[in-house]
């Protein structure tokens, strides 16, 4: 571990922390060094070293328990990967999307109830279309319609996931409105909300298939050139 940087003292001493945990120097469950040791490392101060441990519990690579110390809590660095899903090929990004997608669209059809749908309706009607207010607005639109399908499976570990690759996934709906793939037009997105209210698990998640298909179709026909 190398003494921090005298600027940005605070991030410097996390990041430095982080690539400990991320080396798997220190495993899940294992009690990190104490402030005192922390400090002498680092070449901070112990106020630095607190703000360092604080970030890095906020992220969920550590955590605290009073009177007995600080244990790394994951080795899996969040920022890390969604790193890794933002360098992802467009095609890698679509088929992360659609599964989740197609999953929260099954669970749905099982769990959700008429005030779900009445809201996927809804945000349906006021996705509206690019012309109404320019891409970014449209692509925060479309994805607030896709989120109320993701909330209405009732699995908040999809929810959380969704809204991990949120980035990721507005990147897959601007690929569409750019031209680079097709855009699924309102009828494909409310096949998917008819086929929810169904009740059927199996067809809403073959509206999704559907819906995800021709894009599907139009990367492998570009990846292919």
């Amino acid at each position: 571990m190398q003494p921090v940087n005298r600027t940005n003292l605070a991030d410097s001493a996390a990041e430095n922390l982080r690539a400990e945990i991320v080396s798997g120097r220190w495993g899940v469950g294992d009690r990190i060094p104490n402030e005192t040791v922390l400090t002498e490392l680092l070449s901070v101060s112990r106020g630095t070293v607190r703000e360092a441990v604080r970030v890095l519990v906020s992220q969920g690579l550590l955590d605290t328990r009073q009177g007995s110390g600080t244990y790394v809590r994951s080795t899996v660095d969040p920022a890390g990967a969604l790193d890794r899903v933002k360098r992802a090929g467009l095609r890698d990004q679509w088929e992360a999307r659609a599964a989740l997608d197609v999953e929260a669209a099954r669970l749905a059809a099982i769990r959700h109830t008429p005030a779900d749908l009445k809201r996927m309706t809804l945000l349906l009607q006021a996705r509206g279309t690019v012309a109404d207010g320019g891409y970014e607005a449209f692509g925060q639109r479309d994805i607030a319609f896709h989120k109320s399908i993701v909330e209405a499976s009732g699995n908040r570990a999809i929810v959380g996931l969704y809204d991990f690759f949120t980035a990721s996934i507005l990147e897959t709906i601007h690929s569409t409105l750019q031209g680079d793939v097709p855009e699924p037009d309102d009828e494909a997105h409310a096949a998917i909300v008819t086929a929810i209210a169904t009740g059927d698990p199996d067809r809403a998640a073959a509206a999704v298939r559907a819906f995800m298909a021709p894009v599907l179709r139009e990367l492998d026909r570009l990846l292919s050139q």
